[in-house]
């Protein structure tokens, strides 16, 4: 009897202590809840109404030189005389500036801040334009585009971390790339109507782009002209290591970074891939007009820009995990209608809505690496797994052509199809099942693992998470 009496006694002092911890870690995590209410949104401080704005403009700038390539490719193709496989090295030669731009990503805004990616990227581009509008002999061309492949590079990840870590990440995302689609589908109907409807030779589509940068520059300048180093090092101690280090290093050893930069890596090389070779497709296999074949990729960018934007607003509602999957999924019916279907409208069709699903997988990737890391590891992980992704719009487009030289260009298709099943079966790698808050459980999981947080120690989330199972075992409710 008095064995049965001490070991209630002991229960019910148990649970006290437990339910007092619970109650700490609850009180930690509402604390943790309003600080996260105070985050940045697009709109607040007042500043970040003048950067968003500006970010947008960046990314509208961008998809115009991606696209602008595939649109180009067939008088570039004329007017060197050359081949495919040579032709394709205007999309390899960027990967290298964007590989530094991964490199050098969270050194620069360690320097420089944000302001300093807001100068150094348009300076590059601007350089690469003017250069390419004197039309120099076809070497220096790839060269020339490595400089504007690391301004791109910079942009794309420095603005995907700052609004990735932004309120209603998603929906910010979704507009930021929305303008990136915008400028895509923009880009081939004005160099293809430069080019057949104005008789005007390639190289004067660079004239426009030269005005463009140089006021993108003016515009991302004067916009974070306050968001200095020092600022930025004040504003985010935690994004280096105590001995000064980048974080960099840390971030690429997490295999979560190596998943999402594997992942965009191939997303961006459907993207473009599809983008820089569907003129040429529409007209050597589906042969089409000129001008009928450019708007074919008008339309696929229009999809990409019109799904970022509405698909935006559903990804999170669903879950980032399972919408990401069943829109890769969809994606493929719409590959294998666009290829085994031989008819030129019916193509053009299944080419936008192929371009409205594949439309939300970069901001939603860059939305879940934020879920998943550490908030000390946003910058570093983000930056690099974004400029890395970007890389993808060199390699692909790339390989399609070299292949294309051997087997044609309707090699487009299975390679495009084989990529969207590579990036299906890594979206699945990721943890935390397909649950609508499996990404926030595995995070709380693999913290309770770490035993500690990014704040440093205090495991809030992992004291929660056990605390609540070790109450249930005792309630003898689990």
């Amino acid at each position: 009897m008095d064995r049965i009496t001490s070991a209630a006694v002991v229960e019910d002092e148990t649970k006290q202590v437990i339910d007092s911890v619970l109650e700490s870690a609850r009180e930690k995590v509402d604390s943790t809840v309003s600080s996260s209410s105070r985050l940045e949104q697009w709109n607040e401080p007042r500043i970040n109404v003048y950067r968003y704005i500006a970010a947008l403009y960046t990314f509208v700038i961008m998809g115009m030189n991606d696209s602008a390539y595939g649109a180009l490719i067939p008088y570039l193709e004329r007017y060197y005389n050359l081949d495919y496989t040579i032709i394709s090295l205007v999309f390899l030669a960027p990967f290298i500036g964007y590989t530094f731009a991964a490199i050098l990503n969270n050194g620069i805004h360690m320097r420089f801040g944000q302001f300093g990616v807001a100068v150094i990227a348009p300076v590059c581009k601007t350089i690469a334009y003017v250069v390419t509008c004197v039309h120099p002999p076809y070497a220096v061309l790839p060269i020339i585009f490595m400089l504007a492949g690391f301004g791109n590079g910079l942009e794309d990840g420095a603005w995907n971390a700052w609004i990735g870590n932004m309120q209603n990440a998603n929906e910010s995302l979704g507009f930021l790339h929305g303008a990136y689609g915008l400028g895509a589908t923009i880009s081939p109907l004005i160099a293809t109507s430069m080019v057949t409807k104005g008789n005007r030779p390639w190289y004067i589509f660079y004239y426009m782009m030269v005005g463009l940068a140089v006021l993108e520059l003016l515009l991302c300048s004067l916009s974070f002209r306050e968001a200095t180093g020092k600022v930025y090092r004040a504003k985010d101690p935690i994004s280096h290591s105590a001995d000064g280090q980048s974080s960099t290093k840390e971030a690429v050893l997490n295999p979560i970074t190596w998943i999402c930069a594997i992942f965009l890596l191939g997303y961006v090389g459907i993207e473009v891939s599809l983008g820089g070779w569907l003129v040429t497709f529409m007209l050597k296999v589906r042969h089409g007009e000129p001008f009928a074949s450019g708007l074919v990729a008008t339309g696929f960018w229009l999809g990409i820009t019109f799904g970022r934007i509405v698909l935006g607003f559903v990804t999170g509602k669903i879950g980032d995990k399972t919408a990401i999957a069943a829109y890769i999924v969809i994606a493929m019916g719409m590959e294998l209608c666009f290829w085994l279907i031989p008819n030129f409208v019916a193509s053009a069709i299944f080419a936008g809505w192929l371009g409205f699903f594949l439309g939300p997988m970069f901001p939603a990737a860059i939305v879940v690496a934020t879920k998943l890391l550490p908030l000390r590891l946003h910058v570093s992980a983000v930056g690099f797994a974004a400029a890395f992704g970007g890389g993808g719009a060199a390699v692909f487009p790339f390989a399609v052509g070299a292949i294309a030289q051997v087997k044609g260009v309707q090699v487009l298709q299975p390679i495009a199809l084989a990529l969207l099943a590579m990036i299906l079966a890594l979206w699945c790698l990721l943890p935390g099942g397909f649950k609508k808050r499996g990404l926030e459980e595995a995070r709380v999981l693999m913290e309770s693992r770490e035993g500690r947080t990014e704040e440093g120690g205090d495991n809030t989330a992992g004291i929660l998470w056990i605390g609540g199972k070790l109450r249930r075992k005792i309630l003898g409710l689990a």
